[in-house]
């Protein structure tokens, strides 16, 4: 601490040495100062306050129904983003500022200019919708015509930027319909064509077929059984057959006929009757049983043709047919045409069966792909509804902001004409200049004491130079010396409190003639 103190002492010793540099430069700032201080020209501030009303009697009312922004937020926004470069321009051109520029760097100047002195700031704390525009400027009228302009704009921006928005916000409802109308159409194409093209198994589930092909398999099953039957009793009718002779020796007859075939057509024309009653013409039974009368038909063709032949080669003689054998292979026909009928209905059958797996296993494809196209259609039927609802929405909240306004900008104070300067204040402005002169003048006699340094005593001589020092001699003041120091100090004392008084007595003349 002592050596800190004795450091002090010594930076003191050394600014006295110079202490009239700094009173001297004292002065020249403080007279510089204050000439600067009186020439600054004054300037004029015209301000006006703007209240922003937000709250609406229809926003409660059509809560719901209308799109309401937030308004306080918009006004937020527009009251940070109004000082932009197109405002400022539209602004000079309407207070008729530039009628004394004349060139582009001039323009480019007034444009920096009046976007730093522009000030849009909230006027109450508690209150974000009270708005204070000012700017200040050396001609009154000038800066009361800014901020009329100022209002205006700001005015202009705010209703202009609902209905810009209003509309850019209705533009791209309008198109997002559009597009999803067409959407919609194009899902209700695909959905109609798959249910067009797969009608027959859209309304059937997996188990209707299971069911279906269930009872198919029982039937198929009682077909294949008949048919067994069927085959074994013509396989015995065919073994009887073999031991029965075919035909017997007798005189030949009067007239040709053919009595057991025409029994047989006539048995099964009746037999197909009955059926025709229980069937349609695609039944397998009837099928078969037209085709074993035609087989017989034809039969009965050949016979004739061969008695012809018979009586003709042998007209003495002729061998007939054994009557047993005929009523057998009569039987046998039919037997052969039971067999062939129940093998065309198993066949049936087994076709039957192998469709309806193949439709069964074509459901849950079908079913899915049915679901897909349902589940885009409600999507797009879905946004299609929400975007027509929004549509509707929106236009009533136009409707309801031409008419009633969201936000209502009031003026509680229109611009004034300042009578006072508001800048710059030349009361703070003096002290202060005053203040700086001295720190100046104290900075000089530091910086020229650090450039020519000088020792006060031995110690700080023995500390820079690293020597032992072996004594010091002191200077006897003489009394001519003392009464001229005096006179020193008191010139000094004079000239230091001549400044201070001659900045304060600035600063009181200043008070009075603003009064």
């Amino acid at each position: 601490m002592e050596e800190l103190v004795t450091q002090l002492i010594g930076y003191l010793r050394g600014m006295w040495r110079f202490r009239w540099w700094g009173l001297a430069l004292s002065w020249l700032v403080g007279v510089v100062g204050c000439a600067m201080v009186y020439l600054m020209p004054d300037k004029y501030e015209s301000s006006a306050r703007i209240f922003v009303d937000t709250q609406s009697v229809l926003r409660p009312l059509m809560s719901g129904l209308a799109v309401q922004p937030n308004i306080d937020q918009q006004v937020a926004i527009l009251s940070r983003t109004l000082i932009s470069r197109p405002n400022v321009e539209k602004l000079i051109t309407m207070a008729d500022l530039d009628l004394g520029v004349r060139s582009q760097k001039e323009r480019e100047a007034l444009i920096d200019s009046l976007s730093n002195s522009l000030q849009i700031r909230s006027a109450d704390r508690n209150s974000n919708n009270l708005f204070l525009l000012a700017y200040a400027d050396t001609q009154p009228a000038r800066a009361q015509r800014v901020v009329q302009s100022l209002v205006s704009l700001f005015v202009e921006s705010g209703l202009g930027s609902k209905r810009q928005d209003s509309d850019a916000a209705r533009r791209f409802i309008e198109e997002q319909i559009k597009s999803y109308e067409q959407k919609l159409m194009e899902a209700e194409n695909r959905l109609k064509e798959f249910r067009l093209k797969n009608m027959a198994l859209l309304g059937s589930s997996a188990g209707d077929f299971v069911s279906q092909i269930g009872k198919l398999q029982e039937q198929l099953e009682q077909a294949r059984l008949e048919l067994r039957e069927a085959e074994n009793s013509r396989d015995a009718m065919k073994q009887q057959l073999l031991g029965e002779p075919s035909s017997q020796e007798m005189a030949p007859p009067v007239a040709m006929a053919t009595p057991e075939i025409d029994a047989r057509i006539d048995a099964l024309k009746r037999n197909l009757d009955d059926m025709m009653q229980r069937y349609t013409e695609q039944h397998p039974d009837v099928a078969g049983a037209r085709r074993v009368i035609a087989q017989l038909e034809e039969q009965k063709k050949e016979q004739v043709a061969q008695l012809q032949q018979s009586a003709t080669s042998a007209p003495m003689s002729i061998m007939s047919a054994n009557p047993a054998f005929q009523q057998l292979k009569l039987a046998l026909a039919e037997a052969d045409a039971r067999v062939a009928s129940m093998r065309a209905r198993v066949g049936e059958y087994e076709s039957r069966i192998q469709q309806l797996s193949n439709s069964a296993r074509m459901v849950p494809e079908l079913e899915a792909e049915m679901t897909q196209l349902n589940r885009d259609y409600a999507v797009h039927k879905s946004n299609y509804d929400a975007l027509v609802a929004r549509r509707e929405s929106a236009n009533i909240g136009v409707e309801m902001s031409a008419q009633a306004g969201i936000a209502e900008f009031r003026l509680i104070d229109p611009p004034t004409l300042p009578t006072k300067a508001s800048a710059p204040n030349r009361l703070l402005l003096l002290p202060l200049v005053g203040l700086a002169a001295l720190v100046a003048g104290a900075a000089l006699t530091f910086l020229i004491s650090q450039l020519r340094p000088a020792f006060s005593d031995g110690r700080a001589l023995r500390e820079a130079t690293g020597l032992p020092v072996l004594g010091t001699v002191s200077m006897l003041s003489t009394p001519e010396r003392i009464r001229a120091r005096r006179r020193g100090l008191l010139v000094f004392s004079g000239g230091l409190a001549s400044f201070v008084g001659a900045v304060a007595m600035a600063t009181v003349a200043l008070m009075v003639i603003q009064r």
